[in-house]
């Protein structure tokens, strides 16, 4: 009973050290899958005849790109705008942010209505006019809000032979915000429409699912 009391505590004692060792090598391995790809879009983007827009270099710029994403962990997503034909940097920078804003909200507007239909209306409930006026109501009221929670991360740009721009710009967006944004765009997109109660409860229970490009 002694020796399998000891036998216990130490692989009890050893356990936590175990754990540090597994999720050291996850560390070492994330930071070289992040390395290569890093590298890689470094080659893409000089290949494409894009430049960092700002006074960093590419290399710094997504150093802390990946930084942060690090740091939030499976909490950070990253969208990306894209604006073009513009003969004006700041323009092209501000027609990105719009395009990921809408991106967003269209992507949040989907994954909703994704839901609605594999746990409501597979149950054969549901009424279509009334979900389409929801539908809309939720992505523009999203869209009006999210902004605020895209945190512009780094933009690359590329000028055309005809003076023109092209820009992309990636955001990090955090999961933890942003579910407090869809929250309260769900809840005023059902009063808005008009949504009936007895889909009310279920719908808000979708805000929680996770929105990614």
């Amino acid at each position: 009973m002694k020796k399998l009391f000891t036998l216990l505590l130490a692989f009890v004692l050893f356990l936590p050290a175990y754990a540090d060792d597994v999720q050291k090598s996850i560390d070492k391995a994330l930071a070289k899958a992040q390395k290569k790809e890093m590298k890689q879009k470094m080659k893409d983007y000089k290949k494409g005849g894009y430049e960092i827009l700002g006074s960093r270099t590419m290399e710094v710029a997504l150093l802390k790109h990946y930084s942060k994403l690090t740091e939030l962990g499976d909490n950070g997503t990253v969208f990306e705008g894209y604006a073009s034909n513009t003969k004006s940097k700041n323009v092209a920078e501000q027609m990105a942010l719009n395009n990921a804003t809408v991106k967003y909200a269209q992507k949040a507007g989907s994954t909703v209505k994704g839901r609605v239909v594999s746990d409501i209306y597979a149950n054969g409930t549901g009424d279509d006019t009334e979900f389409e006026k929801f539908y809309a109501a939720y992505e523009r009221l999203v869209e009006q809000k999210v902004k605020n929670v895209l945190t512009p991360s780094y933009s690359v740009i590329k000028q055309n032979p005809d003076g023109t721009y092209e820009v992309q710009a990636f955001f990090i967006v955090d999961e933890s915000k942003a579910r407090n944004v869809r929250k309260a765009a769900i809840e005023n997109a059902i009063e808005e429409s008009k949504l009936g109660q007895k889909y009310a409860d279920t719908v808000k229970s979708f805000v929680d699912d996770k929105v990614e490009e």
